[in-house]
């Protein structure tokens, strides 16, 4: 693509929740992007989709209809998490760029291959982990990274509320659901960042809504420096979302830590006196930073923004597979595999 062009036209695939409600709004909100179409199995489902973000959004009732789609230049992928390979790969072959959902699959190795695929089509494939382009974030890994807590040494990373719907896709062991996969992937995601370096060995313990399908988890993380994390994630438990971590000079702790919506969010930096200082970041929408982050990245521009590509999405999910690993071996520390 002509990086003279001046923005990116979208399409959908799906229409999931979580695109109607933050990311296809933040597409139509965007600098650089326009809602071009929106596809699902069902016809009526696409029209009353496009038809509440304007007239001009075409529907169809295919998801290939809409990769035949000239005029569509990137396409957003919101499916269950079984789904993401094959749509993704399908989309990369027609052409488009393609933003997906977290995690951006099941595996590490299908990672991989959504990687490869990108990679062989010359278009952008980027997993859709908002949080990453939060300025508070970005914020708190630089203080650690600057040194403002001394030595990293261990995190604490927690990410649970409760799924009260019973035919949710992500109690569906089918289509890769359970608890790791949707929030603990957050929370291995912030360890990983926050200490700069990869785990080694992960165990876990979990209780399971059905064989396969992990309503709770709680896992610890080794790394080779000697750092420690914690994660633990939930369906089935009040809401939570924290980040801690604990450098040998200091503390930094994140509350509201992954989707925090709108308005001014904190950090509080404790140094080694014990002095604790509250931070306070202006409010932005996270999605719209994210979509704006990746079009710019198709379109040429000079791009300061977090790597988020297949490659650094398998690095996560490694971990996930060695904590799923661990705990139906009842906590047994499980290697993991780079």
């Amino acid at each position: 693509m002509a990086p003279e062009q001046p923005y990116l036209t979208w399409g959908v695939l799906s229409t999931a929740n979580i695109g109607r409600k933050v990311v296809v709004p933040a597409i139509v909100a965007s600098s650089n992007g326009v809602l071009g179409a929106v596809a699902s199995r069902d016809a009526g489902q696409a029209r009353d989709f496009a038809d509440a973000f304007g007239a001009d959004v075409r529907a169809y009732g295919r998801y290939e209809d809409l990769l035949d789609d000239p005029t569509i230049d990137a396409v957003y992928v919101p499916l269950p998490n079984a789904l993401h390979e094959d749509w993704t790969v399908a989309a990369l072959e027609a052409g488009k760029h393609v933003l997906c959902e977290k995690p951006l699959a099941p595996t590490a190795a299908a990672c991989r291959r959504m990687g490869e695929a990108a990679e062989a089509a010359e278009r952008l494939l980027m997993e859709a982990f908002m949080y990453r382009f939060h300025p508070r974030t970005r914020a708190v890994a630089k203080l650690v990274r600057d040194g403002a807590i001394g030595r990293p040494r261990q995190v604490h990373a927690a990410f649970a509320f409760a799924l009260r719907r019973p035919d949710d896709v992500r109690w569906s062991r089918a289509l890769a659901g359970g608890a790791l996969l949707d929030v603990g992937s957050y929370a291995v995601d912030a360890a990983r960042r926050l200490l700069g370096e990869e785990p080694v060995e992960a165990s876990a313990f979990a209780t399971y809504a059905e064989p396969g399908v992990d309503g709770e988890l709680v896992g610890q993380l080794r790394f080779a420096s000697g750092a420690l994390a914690t994660v633990a994630c939930a369906l089935t438990l009040p809401r939570l979302e924290r980040v801690q971590v604990v450098g040998d000079a200091g503390r930094i702790d994140v509350d509201r830590a992954f989707v925090g919506g709108r308005e001014a969010l904190a950090y509080d930096l404790t140094g080694a006196d014990g002095v604790t200082a509250r931070h306070v970041v202006d409010g932005v929408d996270q999605y719209r930073l994210m979509v704006e982050a990746f079009a710019d990245r198709v379109l040429g521009r000079a791009l300061d923004a977090p790597v988020s590509d297949a490659a650094e999405a398998a690095r996560t999910v490694a971990v996930l597979e060695a904590l799923a690993a661990s705990a139906v071996r009842g906590g047994a520390p499980v290697a993991i595999a780079r």
